[in-house]
């Protein structure tokens, strides 16, 4: 059984609760989303094919019990949730960070799920699966990146609309380039909301570097 990978590196995870743990990340190929902020297009196509022995052993060679599956879009690849459950029985303690537009509910309950819901500037805001919210876990977690006030606005209406915090912690980060941080802090701020700011730590390290 392959999977098709983009890379596999060892690094600090930059974002969630994890963040600033090591970390083996894996990022399979390919992502039916285009979303308008997307930092890793270089992931929509290309990569080799990989056994789901070969990328344990590749994952054994690292000092780290954690493994993040990324993409991408993991959940495109059908055999992903198997690459899951096979990071699992070996005794990682594995995340998966996934859009948020496929089905998440065949996913290895023992996986924490870091699930995006879209927000307008996204372009990509249609495509939310509002359906995987009932399968959400106390440990999983919900991502809104921010672009500008109307995606502020949006995600507002969805924490109390579909009570979001009530569900798992819910993080809003704001897309690099379009929303400045410090004004995302503010509005949370100033409106009480039961959110996590998240920054990419990643990022404030290396920058955008691949790899990273």
């Amino acid at each position: 059984m392959s999977l098709r990978l983009t890379e596999i590196f060892h690094s600090l995870q930059g974002e969630a609760a994890r963040s600033g743990l090591p970390t083996v990340f894996i990022r399979l190929t390919g992502c039916p989303l285009r979303c308008t902020w997307c930092d890793t297009t270089y992931s929509f196509t290309g990569g080799s094919a990989w056994e789901i022995a070969d990328i344990l052993a590749e994952v054994a060679r690292h000092p780290t019990r954690h493994v993040c599956v990324t993409g991408g879009e993991p959940l495109a690849q059908k055999e992903c949730p198997a690459l899951l459950q096979a990071l699992c029985d070996a005794g990682y303690d594995v995340c998966l960070e996934t859009s948020g537009a496929l089905d998440i509910s065949t996913i290895d309950p023992r996986v924490a799920r870091i699930m995006d819901l879209k927000a307008p500037a996204s372009g990509e805001c249609e495509r939310n699966l509002w359906s995987n919210l009932r399968h959400l876990k106390a440990g999983d977690e919900i991502k809104i990146i921010i672009a500008d006030r109307a995606d502020y606005d949006w995600a507002c209406q969805q924490l109390t609309q579909h009570r979001l915090a009530d569900l798992c912690p819910v993080l809003l980060s704001p897309a690099q380039g379009s929303q400045d941080a410090r004004q995302l802090a503010e509005w949370i701020l100033q409106d009480g909301l039961p959110v996590r700011l998240q920054l990419q730590l990643h990022k404030l390290l290396w920058g955008n570097m691949q790899g990273k």
